[in-house]
C-alpha cells in the first residue's frame, strides 16, 4: 500500500461515521477512531494501552471483553446486534479533542458491534478488530412498523371482518380467532385446509376449485358462500383475498371474510318479490304502498285497517278480516269480527282449527284458498252439513283465504270475501301472497310492539307511587300521561314519600330513552334515590349519591334528570337541589309565577359538584314539579316551551291555581293543546293551603344568585349556599350526554 493510500485509510476509519477499535492480545485498545472515542466524550488518544474496563462502564466493557477472548480463542468472527449504549452529549458544543466541556445526561443509543480476528503475515492471530454501527434509526423504524402492524391488527379485531393467512400454497399457517370464534372450530381444526370444513356443502366444491385456482394463477379471489356457525346454522360471507408478492415471488395470502347474511336476505326478499310483480306494475305500486302503511302500523289493529284499506283499493273485496291463530289452543280468532258475516251456518268467535272454513283451512294447508263462487265453495267443502244453510243467509259468493306464515310456520290467514263471482288472477294471486308475507311480518312486530308496550307501561305504572302521601297541611297531586302517538313508554316518573323525621321528600326525573330499558332505569335511580333520602335526606348528598350510583351501574349515553326537594310540612322550610331536570315552577297569591332560580347542575353521573339551595313554601304558595315532555316538543323548543308555562300559570284563575288537581288538568290542557304529545308528561303539584288568612312571600335563597328578568321582586336577600360537593371520576360524560345537556339546561 502506497502513502496516498496509507492517507485515505487512516482519513477514512478517523472520519467515518461508523466506529472502529483494534485491539491487541492483551485486550487493549492499539487504535480507535474519533466516532468511537466520543461515545463517552474522550479523546482517542485517552484509549490507546488501556483495556475497556478503563474507559467504559462497566456493563460495555465486559461484553466487550468477553467478545474479544471469543474471537481470539475461536479464530471467528463474532457478532452483536444490539448493543444500548447510554451517549454523553456536549451542552456547550466542545469537541472530544479538547476533552473538555458539560455533558447533558445520558442518551439511549443502540449499537451493532461486529468483531473480527487480525492475523500476521503468517497467519497467527495479531488482535481483534471492532467495527461498531449506530443501528438506532434502523431499530426505532422496526419499532415503528411493529406498532403500525399491532394497530392494524387491533383495528381488525375491532371490526366486523374476519381477517386471515395462508402460505403462498394456500393453507392456513396462522390462527385467526375470529374465524374460530364464529364457527367454533379449534386451532388444530382450522389450520391447512380445515377452514373448507366449515363451508355448507353445497358450496365447498365450488369454494375449493375457485381457491385453488386462484392460488395456482396468483389472482384476486373474490367469493361469496356459507359458513357454519358453532350454533349449527349457516351465514353468509364475501370473501376477497389478494396475494403479497416480494421480489416477483407471492410469499403469503391475505383475506378478509365480510358477513353480508342480513343484507343478503334482504336482497334475497327484495329479488323475489321483484320478480313475483314484475308483470302487474300497478300491483306493485300498490303492494309498495301497502308495504309503506304496515311498516307504521304499531298495534294489530292498524294493521287490520291496512289491510281492509288494500283488499277494498286493489282487488275489490267486500270484507276483509284478518285471523290469528293460538297454537297452545289450536283456536283462530278474528281480529276485526265485522270482516266475516254473521249469518247463520259460519262460525262465530274463536272457533277451533279442525272447523272447516276458508281460513281454517289456508291455516292447516299454509296454501292459499280460492273460490271463485258457490259452487267451488260447495265442492272444496263437500262434507260440510249446514254449508247451504250458509249461502242462504249471506251476500258472500266468492273468497280468498291467504296463510300468514312467519319461519315457515301459520300465525294466521287473511279472509277476503266478495259480493259477486270473483275469479283471482296469477297476478292478482301474487300480489296477495306477497301481501299476505308483509302483513304477517307486520303482526308480529305489532305483536311484539303490543307485548312489550304493556309490560313496559306496566313496569312504569308499578314503579310510580300507588298513591301520594296524606299530609296534614300540604295537598298533592299528580299526573302521567304516557305518549300514545307510538306507544312509546318513556322513563318519566314522579315520587313524594314521608321522611322518618315527618319532613316530606319530593322527586321528578326523566331518563333517556323509550321502552323496557328506560322504564327500568327509572326504577332503578327512583328506588335508590328512596334508599338515600331515608339514610342522609340532604339533596346535595343523595344527589351525590346517585351520581356514584349511577357511575357504577348505568352506561355511558344514558341521560337521567332529577329535581328533588325536602320539605317541613310545619315550618314551610326546605331543601333543594337540581341535576339537569327543567327548574320547578313557582306560584302565589301576591307575585307572579316564576321559574325557580336554583342552579340546575348536571346530569346525572357527571363529574360535577352538588349543590343545594335553601326552598320556602310558605302557605298560599304551590311547587310544580314536571318533565320536559310538558314544555318540550318537535314544534317548540326548551325555552320557549318554559316561557310558555310561566306564562299560561300567570292566565289561571286564583280558584284553579289553589286547588292542585284544577291546576294540573289546566296546565296540562294549555301546554299539550295544539301541539302533538311525541312525550311522556309527569306533573307533580305541591301546594300549602293558606291557614291563617294571610300569605306569606316565598323566598329561594342560593349563593351567588343574581336576580334577572324573570324574577320576582319579593325575592329574599340570598344567605350562603348549603352544599356538599361530588366529584365522580373514572369516565367522561359521552356526546349525547353533551348534546342533551346544553338542550336542558336553561
Amino acid at each position: 500500500m502506497d502513502v496516498s493510500d496509507s492517507a485515505l485509510l487512516a482519513t477514512l476509519l478517523r472520519e467515518a461515521p461508523i466506529g472502529f477499535a483494534f485491539f491487541g492480545t492483551d485486550l487493549c485498545f492499539r487504535r480507535v477512531n474519533r466516532s468511537l472515542a466520543r461515545l463517552y466524550g474522550r479523546n482517542g488518544t485517552d484509549h490507546i494501552g488501556l483495556p475497556p474496563s478503563r474507559v467504559w462502564p462497566e456493563a460495555l466493557a465486559t461484553s466487550a471483553e468477553s467478545a474479544i477472548r471469543r474471537v481470539l480463542a475461536d479464530d471467528q468472527p463474532f457478532f452483536e446486534s444490539d448493543q444500548p449504549i447510554s451517549m454523553l452529549t456536549s451542552s456547550r458544543g466542545a469537541s472530544e479533542e479538547n476533552g473538555g466541556g458539560e455533558h447533558s445526561s445520558p442518551q439511549p443509543r443502540h449499537w451493532s458491534f461486529s468483531w473480527f480476528p487480525s492475523h500476521d503475515p503468517e497467519g497467527a492471530i495479531s488482535g481483534v478488530a471492532l467495527i461498531a454501527v449506530d443501528v438506532t434509526e434502523r431499530r426505532n423504524s422496526e419499532e415503528a412498523v411493529r406498532r403500525s402492524e399491532e394497530r392494524y391488527r387491533s383495528l381488525v379485531q375491532a371490526g366486523a371482518q374476519v381477517v386471515w393467512v395462508t402460505t403462498p400454497t394456500g393453507e392456513i399457517a396462522e390462527d385467526s380467532p375470529e374465524w374460530r370464534w364464529i364457527t367454533g372450530q379449534t386451532l388444530e381444526e382450522y389450520l391447512g385446509n380445515g377452514w373448507l370444513d366449515a363451508v355448507h356443502p353445497e358450496d365447498r366444491e365450488r369454494v375449493e376449485r375457485d381457491w385453488r385456482g386462484c392460488v395456482g394463477g396468483g389472482k384476486i379471489f373474490d367469493s361469496r358462500y356459507r359458513v357454519r356457525t358453532k350454533t349449527g346454522s349457516y351465514r353468509h360471507y364475501d370473501v376477497r383475498a389478494v396475494p403479497i408478492e416480494r421480489d416477483g415471488e407471492i410469499i403469503e395470502w391475505v383475506g378478509a371474510s365480510t358477513d353480508v347474511t342480513a343484507q343478503r336476505e334482504a336482497e334475497e326478499m327484495r329479488g323475489r318479490l321483484t320478480e313475483q310483480l314484475s308483470a302487474a306494475a300497478l300491483r306493485t305500486a300498490r303492494l309498495q304502498q301497502a308495504t309503506s302503511m304496515l311498516a307504521e302500523a304499531l298495534t294489530v289493529e292498524q294493521v287490520v285497517e291496512v289491510i281492509t284499506e288494500v283488499g277494498r283499493s286493489a282487488i275489490g273485496a267486500d270484507r276483509s278480516a284478518v285471523a290469528l291463530l293460538d297454537p297452545q289452543r289450536l283456536r283462530v280468532r278474528t281480529v276485526n269480527p265485522d270482516g266475516v258475516p254473521n249469518s247463520p251456518g259460519h262460525p262465530g268467535g274463536d272457533i277451533p282449527l279442525d272447523i272447516p272454513s276458508v281460513v281454517t283451512l289456508a291455516i292447516t294447508t299454509r296454501r292459499p284458498v280460492l273460490v271463485e263462487n258457490p259452487d267451488g265453495l260447495r265442492r272444496t267443502f263437500a262434507d260440510v252439513a249446514d254449508l247451504d244453510l250458509f249461502l242462504s243467509h249471506t251476500d258472500e259468493r266468492a273468497w280468498v283465504g291467504m296463510p300468514l306464515l312467519a319461519a315457515g310456520s301459520a300465525i294466521g290467514a287473511l279472509r277476503f270475501s266478495f259480493s259477486r263471482p270473483r275469479k283471482i288472477t296469477d297476478e292478482e294471486r301474487v300480489f296477495l301472497e306477497a301481501l299476505a308475507g308483509q302483513c304477517a311480518l307486520a303482526l308480529e312486530r305489532a305483536s311484539l310492539f303490543e307485548r312489550e308496550h304493556t309490560t313496559a307501561e306496566t313496569l312504569q305504572r308499578s314503579l310510580l307511587p300507588d298513591r301520594l302521601p296524606s299530609v296534614p297541611g300540604i295537598i298533592l297531586d299528580a299526573r302521567y300521561l304516557p305518549v300514545t302517538r307510538n306507544m312509546e313508554i318513556g322513563g318519566d316518573w314522579y315520587d313524594a314519600f314521608r321522611l322518618p323525621d315527618g319532613r316530606l321528600a319530593v322527586a321528578a326525573g326523566d331518563v333517556m330513552g323509550k321502552g323496557l330499558s328506560a322504564a327500568a332505569g327509572m326504577g332503578r335511580v327512583r328506588n335508590a334515590l328512596r334508599a338515600l333520602a331515608l339514610t342522609d335526606p340532604r339533596p346535595a348528598a343523595v344527589l351525590a349519591g346517585l351520581d356514584r350510583l349511577f357511575t357504577a351501574t348505568e352506561l355511558d349515553e344514558q341521560v337521567t334528570t332529577v329535581a328533588y326537594l325536602v320539605f317541613d310540612p310545619v315550618s314551610g322550610e326546605g331543601l333543594a337541589g337540581n341535576a339537569g331536570h327543567p327548574p320547578p315552577l313557582l306560584m302565589s297569591r301576591d307575585a307572579p309565577p316564576r321559574l325557580d332560580l336554583g342552579e340546575a347542575g348536571t346530569p346525572l353521573g357527571w363529574a360535577s359538584p352538588r349543590q343545594q339551595y335553601v326552598f320556602r313554601l310558605p302557605p298560599g304558595h304551590t311547587a310544580v314539579l314536571y318533565s320536559d315532555g310538558l314544555v318540550e316538543n318537535r314544534r317548540r323548543g326548551l325555552h320557549s316551551g318554559l316561557d310558555e308555562l310561566v306564562a299560561v300559570a300567570g292566565q289561571a284563575a286564583p280558584e284553579v291555581a289553589e286547588d292542585p288537581a284544577s291546576l294540573l288538568e289546566y296546565l296540562v290542557d294549555r301546554m299539550l293543546t295544539g301541539y302533538e304529545q311525541d312525550d311522556d308528561v309527569t306533573v307533580l303539584v305541591l301546594h300549602v293551603p293558606v291557614r291563617d288568612g294571610t300569605a306569606k312571600t316565598l323566598v329561594t335563597e342560593s349563593r351567588g344568585l343574581q336576580a334577572t328578568g324573570g324574577s320576582s321582586p319579593r325575592t329574599s336577600t340570598a344567605k350562603p349556599l348549603v352544599t356538599e360537593s361530588q366529584v365522580v371520576g373514572g369516565r367522561s360524560p359521552g356526546p349525547a350526554r353533551r348534546r342533551l345537556a346544553r338542550r336542558r339546561l336553561p
